[in-house]
C-alpha cells in the first residue's frame, strides 16, 4: 500500500513524539527515585549550590530562582507525593511507550485516555499553581494526543486495507 506524504509525516511526528515521551517518562523515574532517596534538607542545600553562580551574577533568573524556590517550601509530604507521582506517571508513560512502538493497537485509544488525564490534572494543577510550564506541557500533551489519534486513524486503515 502506498502511503501520501501527509500520512508519511503524521507517521514521523507520531514516532518522533512517543520517543519523546518515552525519555520524559524514563526522566520522570529517574527524578522521583532519587527524590525518594534525597531528605528535603539536602536538596535544598544542593539546589542552593546549584543556583548560587547563576544568581550572584542574574539575581532576577527565572529558572534558577525558581527552582529555589520550589525546594525551599518542599516538605517530606510534598517530596513523597511528588516522587511517587513522577515514579508512577513515568512507568505509565514509558510502558505506553513500548506499546505504541510496537504498535499494539488497543494501546493506542488507551494512551490517548491516559494522556486526556494526566492533560485533566495538568489543567487542575494550573488553576492552583499559575504555573507557565504546565501550560507548556499541557500544548504539547494536546499536540502528542492528536498525532496519536491521527496515527491510530492511519494505523486502523491500513489494517483494514491489508
Amino acid at each position: 500500500m502506498r502511503t501520501n506524504p501527509r500520512e508519511k509525516m503524521v507517521h514521523a511526528l507520531f514516532a518522533m513524539s512517543v520517543i519523546m515521551q518515552g525519555v520524559d517518562g524514563a526522566l520522570e523515574i529517574v527524578g522521583g527515585a532519587l527524590l525518594c532517596l534525597v531528605n528535603p534538607a539536602r536538596l535544598s542545600a544542593r539546589v542552593r549550590r546549584l543556583t548560587q553562580h547563576e544568581l550572584s551574577e542574574d539575581p532576577h533568573d527565572l529558572l534558577a530562582g525558581a527552582l529555589l524556590h520550589a525546594v525551599q517550601h518542599l516538605s517530606a509530604d510534598t517530596q513523597w507525593f511528588a516522587a511517587v507521582y513522577l515514579v508512577g506517571h513515568g512507568l505509565i508513560k514509558v510502558g505506553f511507550v513500548i506499546a505504541l512502538l510496537q504498535q499494539r493497537v488497543w494501546a493506542y485509544p488507551a494512551a490517548i485516555g491516559a494522556f486526556v488525564l494526566f492533560l485533566v490534572y495538568q489543567l487542575y494543577r494550573y488553576t492552583h499553581t499559575s504555573s507557565a510550564w504546565l501550560l507548556v506541557l499541557s500544548v504539547v500533551d494536546v499536540c502528542v494526543i492528536v498525532i496519536t489519534w491521527l496515527e491510530y486513524k492511519r494505523l486502523r486503515t491500513v489494517h483494514a486495507l491489508a
